[in-house]
């Protein structure tokens, strides 16, 4: 069952939803961050032209909320805790800026 923690867990799942909630809606935003930087379009982010080939290849036209402020975070190699809703891009924001800082000239 959702939000139940294992027997003998002192995480309460359902505390956490519902002190997340209160703290995203506390000012009447979708989200809040640290990092300012919005990014309108992958290719204003500024990723190698092989990962963005690829990027549109999987289909990705417009990068969703997450992917617009936290791809660059991860670019740059900073700390970034992520939390969004199922299927909005958390994974490949994560992927994205991990390639994106690969040297693809070590490859034999």
């Amino acid at each position: 069952m959702a939000g139940l923690a294992p027997e003998g867990s002192q995480f309460d799942g359902r505390h956490y939803d519902s002190k997340m909630s209160e703290l995203l809606s506390a000012d009447g935003q979708e989200f809040f961050t640290s990092y300012d930087e919005v990014y309108d379009s992958f290719d204003a982010i500024g990723l190698q032209e092989n990962l963005l080939r690829g990027i549109y290849a999987y289909g990705f036209e417009k990068p969703s909320a997450i992917q617009q402020r936290g791809i660059v975070p991860f670019c740059k190699g900073l700390d970034v805790i992520q939390q969004a809703q199922s299927g909005t891009g958390k994974t490949a924001t994560f992927c994205s800026g991990i390639l994106q800082q690969l040297d693809y000239g070590l490859v034999p």
